[in-house]
């Protein structure tokens, strides 16, 4: 049903742009010359190196990079609710890659989400953030790609059904939904707070995932950071929805955690707190565990600056539906992650108010670890044992039954998980 009204929104807004009642703004310029300029009076040796760590701040192999596939010659598939999307070649191959384009073609795309031949870029390519780098910062990257090894290997064509696959029609949504222009420091905050907005919101664009978003795909601004969803896969290679968490300083997002806390996230995967597992890892292990010590501390400052967007309290849970839930993980968890949900450092993560993913309004990404199990990073130091998928051993019931009370123990208050939420995500 919600799928329904979603497409049906979605073919309403496209019918007023074919009817003429959007006026579409044609996207800025860029100003070929001066970049052109830029780049012939740069120092080419070192724009590659700093486009190299610029590329890991914005994650762009995770993205680009398909198992067995070529560095940065895409092919990767991202799952939406408009169809299937797969990131291009970005090595300086002429043919499948972008090889032919020039400095002021590879700008555009990043400031303005279009291909040299005036074609809109999908925004699963996340260009509304890209577009607040600075010039410098954007030459930088397509030196960069462009001293990659050049490998032909074109992408596989997406799967969109109509009228998604009409490109066109994404002039209305930049119309609506898209702001070009390079990010702006603030005067008023730090030289770090600065720094952290730039590489959050622009480079490392955190709010992709972690901003709900509206029925036609764009980000939510009143709601940024507050927690979003997204389709990746889960052990075993099925895509499933995953929910990420609140990022701003929400009793249930990272007001949970000091700064240190968060910085020990983002560099080793690991806190006092919890571990990083599923979609995040290839964010951690790939992008900002190799980031500059000072660069991490200015994200978490940032980040721990945002005021917070709290969640709605979630459904009461029947005492019915706690005591079976608090059999089930007697049984099945509490050896691990102990009976009063503090974890061991040796064992298992803690699961009491410090789980930013048990706290979340939406349940998807805890029912995922409990039926296929956590998938964790590949990092020091390791638990002794990994826990165990539960999708054959328990059923929606008690999966429900026990992610519930988990929710709402030892200070969590995230509300009641439902079968057929997990039925969804089975």
């Amino acid at each position: 049903m919600a799928r329904a009204k979603r497409i049906a929104v979605i073919v309403a807004a496209f019918a007023l742009l074919l009817a003429g009642y959007v006026v579409v703004k044609a996207p800025s310029p860029v100003d070929a010359a001066t970049i052109l300029s830029a780049w012939d009076a740069a120092d080419r040796d070192g724009l590659v190196a700093r486009g190299e760590y610029l590329a890991i701040a914005a994650n762009c192999g995770s993205c680009h990079t398909v198992d067995g596939g070529a560095f940065m010659a895409g092919g990767l598939a991202f799952e939406t609710p408009f169809g299937t999307i797969y990131s291009t070649n970005i090595t300086p191959d002429p043919a499948t890659g972008i090889g032919t384009w020039s400095a002021a073609d590879f700008v555009g795309s990043m400031r303005n989400g279009v291909r040299p031949n005036g074609e809109h870029l999908y925004p699963v390519f996340p260009y509304p953030n890209f577009t607040r780098l600075t010039d410098e910062d954007i030459l930088s990257l397509y030196a960069y790609l462009q001293s990659l090894d050049a490998a032909e290997q074109p992408a596989p064509a997406n799967e969109l059904s109509f009228p998604y696959n009409l490109r066109v029609l994404l002039a209305a949504w930049k119309a609506l939904f898209f702001k070009p222009g390079a990010h702006a420091d603030k005067p008023s905050q730090s030289g770090e707070w600065n720094r952290g907005a730039y590489l959050v919101e622009a480079l490392a664009h955190c709010g992709a995932c972690h901003s709900p978003r509206n029925a036609l795909g764009a980000e939510r601004a009143q709601q940024a950071m507050s927690g979003g969803d997204y389709m990746d896969r889960v052990p075993g290679g099925a895509y499933r929805r995953w929910s990420a968490p609140n990022l701003t300083s929400s009793e249930r997002g990272l007001g949970l955690w000091p700064h240190g806390e968060l910085v020990a996230y983002l560099q080793q995967g690991r806190n006092a707190m919890l571990d990083s597992f599923g979609p995040m890892n290839e964010v951690i292990v790939n992008s900002t565990s190799r980031l500059r010590q000072a660069d991490v501390e200015a994200m978490a400052t940032y980040l721990k600056a945002l005021p917070a967007r709290d969640e709605a309290p979630g459904d009461t849970v029947p005492a019915y539906v706690m005591g079976r839930g608090r059999t089930i993980y007697n049984l099945h968890c509490g050896t691990c992650h102990l009976p009063t949900g503090l974890g061991d450092p040796e064992m298992a993560p803690r699961l009491d108010s410090g789980s930013l993913v048990v706290q979340l309004d939406d349940p998807a990404s805890m029912i995922n670890v409990i039926l296929y199990g956590p998938a964790l990073a590949e990092m020091p130091p390791r638990w002794r044992d990994p826990m165990e998928e539960f999708q054959y051993l328990l059923d929606d019931d008690e999966v429900a039954a026990v992610a519930s009370f988990v929710r709402n123990s030892w200070g969590n208050r995230a509300g009641l998980v439902t079968p057929d939420q997990v039925a969804a995500q089975r």
